[in-house]
């Protein structure tokens, strides 16, 4: 995972990320997960249950030949990868929401997945002078390195106090 800067350490340990701390091209590589039958059939029990879903048997007769994950899913193991791969270690006020969800490839039973996110921009709050938002690509591969989801996402994070002395204060702060 790419750390830069001099940042406050959290209370697990970590080092603390504040906006200043990113700059458009940062990538993050968020970690890995594998994927079993039993939690998509789960997951898909609960939120989506449709039969190449939920069902093997089902599955098999299906377009994708076999189970597949809920897209849904997909992007829940994905925000998991990245909080605790990223978030966990910033100042995160949260999200407005995402731009475009991109399914691209079933995720099976047995895939590995790992997480990679892209800062595409940085824009200090007009109206909210404690936060920036920064603008991102997240992704997914699976252990073939195929895209398996991408998804542009909108973050709002914390902006470096200007008591802080683990770092260049922002400017104009």
């Amino acid at each position: 995972m790419l750390l830069k800067g001099k940042c406050k350490f959290t209370e697990r340990g970590k080092r603390m990320r504040y906006f200043e701390d990113c700059q458009v091209g940062d990538v993050f590589e968020l970690g890995s997960r594998s994927v079993s039958e039993e939690e998509i059939i789960a997951f898909a029990k609960q939120y989506d249950p449709q039969p190449f879903h939920i069902s093997p048997e089902l599955a098999k007769a299906s377009f994708f030949g076999g189970i597949i994950a809920s897209g849904w899913h997909t992007t829940a193991m994905f925000i998991r990868l990245l909080v605790d791969g990223l978030l966990s270690e910033a100042l995160s006020f949260g999200s407005p929401g995402v731009d475009e969800i991109r399914w691209l490839k079933p995720v099976r039973p047995g895939d590995i997945l790992r997480g990679r996110l892209t800062v595409l921009e940085c824009t200090p709050s007009k109206s909210r002078p404690e936060m920036g938002i920064i603008r991102s690509r997240g992704e997914v591969f699976n252990q073939k390195d195929e895209l398996v989801m991408r998804l542009i996402t909108i973050n709002f994070s914390g902006r470096r106090p200007a008591t802080t002395t683990d770092g260049p204060p922002s400017k104009g702060a």
